[in-house]
């Protein structure tokens, strides 16, 4: 009857959706640190909202199991009901373990562990979740990493072929960014991205603080994005609602929107740092040299 005819079009929506992305590979990103506090989560949950948007379908995986907070900056908690380890154990559907924005049909997050208890995620268990996502037409999968680099850091990058690093231009931030940088390459992982988060150019004009060229040359990973420090970044963490959703955007929230739009290779959509056009322009051209 009924069901019949839905489960038929669900299958046919399903099947017309795939074969727009049709030829295009998945790609596996993983979004780490090295050092916590970063805004790694921040990162994750506003580039993955953002290249949604652009029309994309991705997988968010929080793969921070101990402390998981993917869920709470998306405004996704109170839905949790199934995590990959049921998958795993065979006890639901990557369907069912799946989260679907509401605002964003597009975008789904996988949680990998629902309390505290630190599941032992191995590298061939979550090879296997990457693999289930891929079969179901993804896009774009991103895992954000647990931060240290520990066994989980290591099992939690098994899977992906690109990396992006978030650092804050502090001396210790960038020492943890680059012993992950050397992980990275070590376990197979060239294609490496950074992001220089919280950057403030009232700062660097005092030489108070380094700019995101001397981090970027102090790395040596080409920059995928600077953005500026934001006291906007808590009240949306608290409302459960990504930067990049604000009707007015802040200088934080392009600056996401750029980066994703670097990401899905959309060149044109830089900010154009020879000819500000206006002063928000002139700002962003600050953050990213560190000059007036």
């Amino acid at each position: 009857g009924r069901a019949g005819s839905g489960r038929r079009l669900a299958v046919s929506v399903v099947a017309a959706e795939a074969e727009v992305g049709a030829g295009e590979e998945c790609r596996v990103i993983v979004i780490t640190s090295g050092k916590g506090g970063v805004g790694k989560t921040t990162t994750s949950a506003n580039l993955g909202m953002s290249i949604a948007r652009l029309g994309y379908r991705v997988a968010l995986v929080d793969a921070d199991i101990g402390l998981r907070n993917l869920d709470l900056l998306l405004g996704l908690e109170n839905r949790v009901m199934y995590t990959a380890m049921e998958v795993l154990e065979g006890e639901c559907r990557m369907e069912q373990a799946l989260i679907r924005d509401k605002r964003w049909r597009s975008l789904a997050l996988l949680p990998i562990s629902k309390n505290r208890q630190k599941y032992n995620v191995t590298k061939d268990s979550m090879q296997l979740l990457v693999e289930i996502l891929k079969e179901m037409n993804f896009q774009y999968i991103f895992i954000d990493c647990p931060a240290g680099i520990d066994v989980g850091f290591i099992n939690a990058i098994a899977g992906a072929n690109e990396a992006i690093i978030v650092t804050t231009p502090e001396i210790t931030a960038i020492r943890d960014a680059d012993r992950v940088a050397g992980l990275l390459e070590a376990n197979g992982i060239y294609d490496v991205k950074l992001i220089v988060n919280r950057v403030r150019a009232d700062m660097i004009k005092k030489n108070d603080m380094m700019s995101v060229k001397d981090v970027q040359e102090m790395l040596g990973v080409p920059l995928l994005g600077a953005i500026p420090e934001d006291t906007e970044v808590i009240v949306s963490t608290n409302r459960g609602e990504p930067l990049v959703l604000k009707k007015k955007l802040t200088l934080a929230g392009i600056a996401y929107e750029n980066a994703a739009r670097r990401v899905v290779g959309k060149k044109d959509f830089l900010i154009d740092l020879e000819q500000p056009r206006k002063g928000i322009m002139q700002r962003a051209k600050e953050f990213f040299s560190g000059e007036e």
